[in-house]
């Protein structure tokens, strides 16, 4: 069985709670701990690249995550994105040959135990294995290509094109 290289770029997934200061910051990776509470077969490393809202994302950081990408020996690749650009680091990971990349992310932290955080996990870990290569996107209980998929502010939802 071929492992899973699973990079976390920071985002909602990742925010938790700054009491002192009554504001929300993107915070270590969670889908670590996510991952031990499940029973799953395939293997996982975990990397994380960095800790950023996906809006404060540059072109720079976007690079990053692309060279990280190309660089590892895994095929299977799932990114951990914060939900407002993860469509526009979608489109610049598509020159990628012969690797399925699978990006996913949360409309609410992982700590809220309303989270969608632990069914799109769920949903890439499932995509990565089954998908042909290329780049697609797990929200909402749905696989999108990347290329066909918008974020719908208003509706708090990926929908496809």
């Amino acid at each position: 069985m071929q492992e899973i290289q699973i990079f976390t770029v920071g985002g909602t997934i990742d925010k938790i709670y700054f009491g002192a200061k009554s504001t929300y910051e993107v915070g270590p990776p969670n889908i670590g701990e996510i991952l031990q509470g499940l029973c799953l077969n395939p293997e996982f490393e975990v990397t994380s690249l960095m800790q950023k809202d996906s809006l404060e994302m540059t072109d720079e950081d976007r690079q990053q995550v692309l060279d990280a990408v190309q660089a590892a020996d895994a095929v299977r690749i799932i990114i951990t994105h914060g939900t407002d650009t993860m469509v526009k680091t979608a489109a610049v990971l598509s020159v990628v040959p012969d690797k399925t990349i699978v990006l996913t992310g949360a409309l609410e932290p992982a700590r809220f135990k309303t989270s969608d955080a632990m069914f799109n996990i769920g949903a890439a870990i499932t995509a990565v294995q089954t998908k042909a290569p290329g780049v697609y996107i797990t929200m909402n209980g749905e696989v999108f290509d990347h290329d066909k998929v918008v974020k719908d502010v208003e509706k708090n939802r990926f929908v496809s094109l």
